[in-house]
């Protein structure tokens, strides 16, 4: 499908303007030509020739940035497709978006990353930036050639789905990465300690008769990688931090002056393990959902720095996979359509501030992965969010963009709602032409 708006320049009207990598809190109309913030705030409204849309006093931010998710093409179009994972984005307010490498064929040679890449820019809605393989095939065994994953188009490399499988690996990825200024990104995990659980393990998985993941499964693997990065020059990223442990490792690692940063996904600062009680396999994910004091953990982690950014780890599949018995059921939820309305639960519950959840969501994972990025000045690039903070979301109503529906939050009301997202200037998504009309 076509983009939803081909022109590059607009005028909007009567909005909040917020950019906390600017400094810029001001109330007021915003102009775009050609794709770049021309000017702002108490500005005359043209009287002809660009689109003028009414702001109505929502919130005008720069486009959220999502540096883990699953697209799945190649090979599993069935669950998603980079077109259908656009889409998605775009109406969550993303404008950028890193995808992982475990697609088939596996994103380990520079002609998939290519094919992604012109995909992608054939479909034309959100930006996406492949994120390439540590090992050939993910068997951790040998590293691929990074140098012409990054030449190809690659910001990071990862074995997602699995850990970066021996230290010796780990510690030569760290030290090739670094050559080219890209982080290793870890899911930290041993899965002898995991032994074939599905998920946390604690009093809920024995109430409910289902093998458990430890904490420790996470744990051993961050302390690991934390002291192979001591010995390299590398950049290591923990992806989906879960537990309390988790976060007191890289926070201790910080303070030494490691180069690591970590993120954590809205359901491991939302949820627990008691909801799978409720949700059954769309609470499924790996890492699993933990207890409440490793949520807790995982919003001071937030508050305080410790953890850098908020991504999603949207892992769609197919309702037959996820209607299977618990055991059988695929990890993974779909998040890039739920993740902003679940960050702004933190703010409207005191924890955070509209401008520290878009520092997390979209400046800092920008900055960590080299990713262009919208800013809110004169000449900056027009990738913009605009939403409405006093709306509300029921999640997947009337419908997910996604082609996929695995999320424990489906049928629940979030606050805010994404109005209009525009990547370049282009507007992408407009929520009145999805038949929610305001």
């Amino acid at each position: 499908m076509a983009k939803t708006d081909m022109t590059d320049s607009f005028f909007l009207k009567d909005v909040r303007i917020l950019d906390p990598a600017t400094g810029v809190d001001t109330t007021g109309h915003l102009r775009v030509e050609k794709g770049l913030v021309a000017e702002f705030g108490a500005i005359g409204v043209p009287s002809a020739g660009i689109p003028v849309w009414e702001g109505e006093g929502s919130t005008v931010t720069p486009g959220l940035v999502d540096v883990h998710a699953h697209f799945r093409e190649p090979g599993f179009e069935y669950k998603e497709t980079i077109e259908s994972g656009s889409r998605a984005a775009v109406s969550g307010g993303f404008t950028a978006v890193c995808v992982m490498a475990n697609t088939d064929p596996v994103n380990d040679h520079p002609e998939v990353t290519l094919g992604m890449i012109n995909k992608a820019r054939e479909i034309g809605l959100c930006r996406v930036f492949p994120i390439g393989a540590v090992s050939l095939g993910l068997k951790g065994e040998t590293l691929t050639e990074m140098g012409a994953l990054v030449r190809a188009g690659c910001v990071g490399f990862s074995d997602d789905g699995l850990p970066v499988k021996t230290s010796r690996l780990l510690r030569r990825a760290l030290e090739y990465a670094a050559l080219f200024h890209r982080p290793v990104i870890d899911h930290c995990e041993d899965r002898d300690l995991s032994d074939g659980g599905v998920m946390n393990e604690g009093w809920v998985s024995t109430d409910l008769g289902l093998r458990g993941i430890p904490a420790a499964s996470e744990e051993v693997v961050v302390a690991r990688d934390l002291e192979i990065l001591k010995t390299t020059r590398g950049r290591l990223h923990v992806a989906h931090l879960s537990t309390a442990g988790g976060v007191r490792l890289v926070r201790e690692a910080k303070k030494r002056h490691l180069h690591v940063t970590a993120e954590t996904c809205p359901h491991y600062f939302s949820l627990t393990d008691e909801a799978v009680r409720c949700h059954h396999a769309d609470a499924k994910m790996n890492p699993p959902l933990r207890t409440e004091e490793d949520r807790l953990a995982i919003i001071e982690g937030l508050r305080d720095g410790t953890i850098d950014m908020i991504a999603t780890d949207h892992a769609p599949h197919a309702p037959f996979e996820k209607e299977r018995e618990f055991d059988q059921a695929p990890f993974g939820i779909i998040g890039l359509e739920t993740a902003f309305s679940l960050g702004l639960q933190l703010v409207n519950s005191g924890i955070l501030d509209l401008s520290m959840l878009l520092y997390l969501m979209s400046v800092r994972p920008s900055r960590v992965f080299g990713l262009p990025r919208g800013e809110i000045r004169v000449g900056g690039m027009a990738d913009l969010m605009v939403f409405d903070p006093k709306q509300s979301t029921v999640a997947g109503v009337p419908r997910f963009h996604s082609r996929s529906r695995n999320s424990p939050f489906s049928g629940q009301k979030l606050p805010g709602r994404v109005r209009m997202t525009f990547v370049g200037g282009k507007k992408v998504f407009d929520v009145r032409e999805e038949g929610q009309d305001l």
